[in-house]
């Protein structure tokens, strides 16, 4: 080969060789400042805040709204007033909700006036019943002396509600001799009390409605 040709020939490879460098350096350039873009394409913030819920966003069960208003709705008991709010209704006495007392009175042939008053700090109210009065360990239970109901009856502060009880209504010699009673608001009374008395003779026992006036609280023979 001429030297000319030769020189020719080492010229063009040189300039082909420089072409394909400038090439890939060209295509790994390309691809280097596309690998950003993709990134931030999928992890930017503004498309990381599209997919966390806000700070304040909760779910439809546990929303702050329908909390408030099960609490508004559901608290407590008592009487639908119609608009979605619930009345308060009068707590029922129980027997330890109330200070109890006994006297003897001589008055038609003899009977056991029962005073009741609420303990400090309670209200509550008396059933228009008669108050379930037992005795003795066969739990003989005194029966109505009224043939009508009493008034509800609410004790507190110093309401006092009185009935009376008549050991005996029969006109016999029969009986029992015993020397305390137990007495409950209703059947269903989880803490009946027991009552000291003096000794008296029980046969077929009678017991009056609640009354608020002591007079009131005088049963029949």
């Amino acid at each position: 080969m001429s030297g000319n040709r030769r020189k020719a020939f080492l010229v063009t490879a040189a300039l082909i060789g420089g072409a394909m460098l400038m090439t890939a350096c060209q295509d790994t350039d390309a691809a280097s400042d596309a690998a950003p873009g993709a990134g931030g394409a999928q992890g930017s913030p503004s498309a990381t805040a599209a997919a966390t819920p806000s700070a304040g966003a909760v779910t439809p069960s546990g929303s702050p709204t329908a909390t408030a208003k099960g609490t508004k709705d559901g608290a407590g008991s008592g009487a639908d007033t119609g608009d979605g709010e619930r009345k308060p209704v009068g707590q029922v006495c129980g027997a330890n909700d109330i200070s109890w007392s006994t006297r003897s009175e001589t008055q038609a042939g003899g009977y056991i006036l029962i005073s009741a008053k609420a303990k400090p700090g309670i209200t509550c109210a008396l059933p228009a019943a008669h108050p379930t009065v037992a005795f003795g360990s066969d739990g003989t239970e005194a029966g109505p002396a009224e043939q009508a109901v009493g008034k509800q009856i609410t004790l507190s502060g110093n309401t006092t509600a009185y009935a009376g009880l008549n050991p005996k209504s029969t006109n016999t010699n029969d009986g029992k001799e015993l020397d305390s009673i137990i007495v409950a608001i209703g059947a269903a009374d989880p803490d009946p009390v027991s009552l000291p008395v003096a000794t008296i003779t029980v046969d077929k026992p009678v017991v009056t409605n609640w009354h608020t006036s002591p007079k009131d609280a005088v049963p029949s023979k």
